[in-house]
Parts: C-alpha cells; structure tokens; sequence
C-alpha cells in the first residue's frame, strides 16, 4: 500500500456558501469582466462577444433568484438544469443557489426516460430546459413526477420570466436566502453517467466545490491572473468537470465564456480567444489529426510529421539533464514559424496551457502539444471527487501521468491497485443511496474502483477500471484502457473496446471516425462519396486499422496485445444506447449488442 498527500493551499471558510464569491467580485472587482456572452444574431451585437462585470452579473443572478422565491422555491429544494452550455446555464446555477435551493443538472441528450428519472429521483420541484424538444421531454412524463410544479423554457424567455415574476421581492431576502445555506450544504446532485446501470446521484456540498477550485486555482495561479486571464467552455456543464470551470473561473476571478456547439470551436476560439481552455483528450486528437490531414491535402505531409517529430523530441529533451541541444533548438525555432505558431492560431493564439481530463491523452500527444508551446495538463476525478482529484502542476509536468493529488487530500494505492482517495472536495455521499454510499466510502476513504500506481514524487498513473479487467481463458488478466486508448489516437479510429474475457486471446471492436473518412478515402484513391458499409472490408482500411492496432500492442505485453479486430458498421453513440451522456462505453451492452461480430473474431 502507498499513500501521498499534499498541504492544502486554501482555507474552506468556515461558514459561507458559493454565492459569496460574486458578491465577493462585485464589492472587490466591480469593473472587472468576469463573463462574455455571446449576443443574439441579429442584435446591436449580432452574436459577438459582449462583456458582463462582476457587478453587472451579481444584478442578473439576483434578479432571477427573485423569480425562483417568487415562484415558491423554498430553501433545500432541488432545481433541475437541462441546456447545452451556455450564458444562462451559469447564471441560473447561481441564481439557485441564491435562493438556497440546490442544482440538478440534466444532460441535454437526455432521453424522457433519464429525464424522469434523474427529475423524479431528486424530487426537482422546478427545471428550466433551453429548447422546445426538452420541454417535450419533460411534459411527457410531469404526470409521473408529483413534485415538479414549474418548468421554465431558456428560448422562451426564462430569465425574463423568471425577472420579471421577482419584481416585488426585495435584495435584502435573496441575501437572507443565500444565508441559509453552509458550507456543508448540498449544493448540487450531480448523476452518473450511467455504465452499468441507473445512474446515481453525487450530492456535492458547497464545501466540495471551495475545497477543489480553491486549491486548483491557488496551485495554477499563474493560468488564473484577473483582469488578463480567460477560459472558453465547451464542456457540457451538466458534467462535473465543466462546474469545476464554471466555479474556479467566478473563485478566480478570470473572464469566463461559454460555446453551446463545438462544431463551430474552431471560429469561437479565433474570436475569443482564450488563455486558458479545457477539453478532453478527443478535442487535441482532432485538433492533431484535422492539421495533419491538410498538411497531406496541400503536399506538406512530410514537412508536417517532421515538424510533429521534431515537437516530441523537444518536449522529451526538456525533461533530460542537458535539456535541448543547439541544433534541436535551431530547427525547433524553423518548425515554430512554418508550423506550431499556427496551429497555437487554432487553439485561439494566446493560450500557453490546457487542463484535459476524462481519459488519457497519450505520452506522444502530450509532448507533441507541449513540444508547440501549448502544454496540456492531464488530469484525474470523478463526480464523486468534484471534478480533479489529480492534476499536473503547471511547473512540474509529468507527461504520461494524470499528476499528483490535489492539494489538501491523499491519494492511497490499495494492496489490490485500486485507487482510494480522501478529502474535504468529496461527495458526501450518493442522493437516496445508503447501500451504494457505503458500498464506495469506508472509513472516510473513497474506492474509485480505478486500478493505478503512483511513484515517489505522487504522480498517479491509471491503468484500468477493477470491473473492466478483462480475464483470458489461460488467466492473463488485462487491463483495456491501455491499449485502447493507443489505438483510439489514431486520426480513423473514434472508438476501440478491447474483449476477451474467458476467451483464448484478446481482440477487439473498433469504429471509424466519419468525419476523418472521406479524406482518407480521397488519400487512397477510394470512390468519391463511399460510404463506411463500402470501405468496411476495404484492403487499405484494414491495414490502416492493423497499423493502429500494431501502435497500441507495443504498449503492451504479447499476452495482452490485439490479435484480431471487427470493424463494426457503425458508431458507438449516446442515441444508439452504446455510450453515456460523457462519452464512456456502455461495455455490457456493447458485448450484447455485437455478439455476433465477437463471436466473428474467435471463429476460425
């Protein structure tokens, strides 16, 4: 057994609750901005950037938490949220709290069946939903939900609503209301994804949120300067890690704003351009891959994986004892000029860092980035631990590592592997669940049920997940996440689930990215237009795959190596039932649902 703690470097108050750090900013930072929010097309701003101070937000959340004590809200109740990432999402999260009621969020991919559950679980008195197809969603099971008594609509006007209906209350009782709430009191339910079964409710005190941004920001302090640093939200913040944005970025304070589509990313960064961004791994595969693949488009490919090469072997220099030598530095600085300054350009030009979590980016990438000057900080957490509960520091970057734990908590390897972990940013336990709370904490000390190993200095290494270890007919046990996410960075591959349990070798299912086909396709000189039912048994495809494949066995044992793979159809979705609201294999059902093309790769 290893444990490794750090000191806390902030203080939780004593008593006191989230809404206190905007009327903190208002009092201390009046002028300063603190969010932009894009402005309706068609508007003065015609959907630009338009710049909210801390005054002028402590005036907008405050006049809807009017509306919602107006509308009945009393202290302790739950209000579901359901909205793709936006202004009024963060607004309204303050807003309950303002009126000492508790968030629920709900992803807006959510279907009427979750809707209910997760509205019926927590016994929501009150949801705001954005569009018309969520309000659908939700009047299609109110009769089943005896507790839910409003239902506001974002595109119809909530916060108007919502202002309008508070007009006669006065400031004095939105202060007294955010009164009511300690720092050990909920402050949201936030649901799990929901791998393996009904998804279970995270109670996160107000106390969680200070203990983790606190000591996230105060140990990143560089990457959060007020009145000069910013960050560009693209994560749903119906997940935990996009709160943890949410929450640091008001603590901070630095200028927060908010993208509802990551299709137009790209365009947002370039406007808004962003210090600092947080994403998952999936967005820098993309961001690696759409580069490459112009680079080739424009017969530049070779001048492009030179560069790449070049990037990696820098960043891998920076942690020798000599550090980069002359000529390295030399054709670093050639390759910054025709190469890395612009592809910084995309990711906005003025951002130095990015914190990533979700799952591992990969050492190549991670010294690929940082080799351009865009160093990617991975992390680790889970919606029990509040967002991180293991990051890089800014100064002492580990790549390959999900960093050392955050500060003020312990991180313990347990005689099986398994990570548990211990601190004031944990749940305090699961929503109407005492049998699953006990089943996950146990003197105080959180089983993630996540399998890793950390060294001297306390960086943590995950491996694999206990329920996902894979046990071979010959007894090899294998941990898939390794070698699937190797191949998984390859510019075809969008999913890999390694199987084989009880089976004579391991294989593997793997889908193609859709977006990246057609320009591999025109590459290898494939029909115009040919669709992945055409390429599936493709000669070239299959070698393009076997390479991916071939990449992520070389980070493994032969024991635990791909032997055979199927390339499935289609793709693993949310709508198809095959992964969660975040992006996590519903791994049960895949094995149901693709039994045929398993029982295809061990057929002789």
């Amino acid at each position: 057994m290893r444990e490794f703690s750090l000191p806390a470097l902030y203080e939780v108050p004593a008593d006191g609750n989230l809404t206190d750090l905007i009327r903190r900013n208002a009092a201390q930072h009046p002028d300063v901005v603190v969010i932009a929010r894009k402005a309706p097309v068609g508007t003065a701003g015609d959907g630009g950037w338009q710049d909210v101070t801390a005054t002028a937000f402590l005036a907008e959340v405050t006049a809807a938490a009017k509306g919602l004590i107006a509308s009945g809200v009393e202290p302790g109740d739950r209000v579901a949220l359901m909205s793709r990432t936006r202004y009024e999402w963060t607004l309204l999260d303050f807003a309950i709290w303002s009126a000492g009621a508790v968030t629920v969020p709900v992803y807006e991919t959510s279907s009427a069946e979750q809707v209910e559950w997760i509205l019926g679980d927590s016994g929501a008195v009150s949801v705001v939903v954005e569009t018309a197809a969520h309000e659908a969603a939700v009047e299609s099971v109110r009769d089943r939900l005896p507790h839910l008594k409003h239902l506001w609509r974002i595109d119809a006007g909530a916060v108007d609503t919502l202002t309008a209906a508070g007009d006669d209350i006065a400031d004095k009782v939105v202060a007294e209301r955010s009164a009511t709430a300690t720092a050990d009191s909920p402050a949201t339910i936030v649901y799990t994804s929901g791998t393996t079964g009904r998804p279970k409710g995270c109670v996160l005190s107000h106390r969680s949120f200070f203990a983790e941004c606190g000591n996230v920001v105060e140990r990143l302090r560089p990457l959060f300067r007020t009145g000069d640093s910013s960050v560009l939200l693209f994560l749903p913040l119906a997940h935990v890690f996009g709160r943890l944005v949410e929450v640091a970025a008001v603590m901070a304070p630095i200028k927060l704003g908010h993208v509802s589509d990551v299709k137009h990313l790209t365009d947002e960064l370039g406007s808004f351009r962003p210090t600092l961004i947080l994403g998952v791994p999936r967005v820098f595969e993309k961001v690696y891959n759409s580069a490459r693949a112009q680079a080739q488009a424009g017969g530049k490919g070779k001048i492009f994986d030179k560069a790449a090469d070049t990037a990696i072997e820098y960043s891998r220099a920076l942690d020798s004892t000599g550090g980069p030598s002359v000529g390295l530095k030399f054709k670093h600085k050639v390759f910054d000029r025709l190469v890395f300054s612009k592809l910084r350009k995309v990711l906005g030009g003025r951002g130095e860092y990015s914190i990533s979590g979700g799952a591992p980016l990969g050492e190549r990438l991670g010294h690929f980035y940082r080799g351009i000057g865009f160093t990617v900080l991975e992390g680790y957490g889970l919606s029990e631990t509040c967002a991180a509960t293991t990051f890089n520091p800014w100064d002492r970057t580990k790549i390959g590592t999900v960093g050392q734990p955050l500060p003020g908590s312990t991180l313990r390897i347990a005689n099986d592997g398994e990570v548990l972990l211990y601190g004031e940013h944990l749940f305090t336990g699961y929503w109407n669940n005492e049998a699953a709370t006990a089943e996950a904490v146990s003197d105080g000390w959180f089983h993630t049920g996540d399998i890793g190993t950390v060294d001297e200095d306390g960086y943590l290494t995950i491996t694999g997940r206990k329920k996902e270890i894979i046990i071979t007919a010959g007894g090899k046990n294998v941990a898939p996440a390794v070698i699937e996410d190797r191949i998984r960075a390859h510019a075809l591959v969008a999913e890999c689930m390694v199987v084989g349990d009880a089976r004579p070798f391991i294989g593997a299912l793997v889908t193609i990215d859709e977006e990246f086909l057609p320009l591999w396709a025109q590459e290898h000189g494939k029909p115009a237009g040919a669709r992945l039912a055409e390429l599936r048994d493709d000669p070239d495809l299959i070698a393009a795959v076997q390479q991916a494949v071939d990449d992520g066995n070389a980070a493994v044992s032969h024991a635990e190596a791909v032997k055979k793979f199927r390339i499935l159809p289609g793709q693993f979705t949310e709508e198809s039932g095959h992964v969660t609201p975040s992006l996590k294999l519903k791994r049960n059902v895949i094995l149901t649902d693709f039994a045929d093309e398993i029982e295809a790769i061990y057929t002789r």
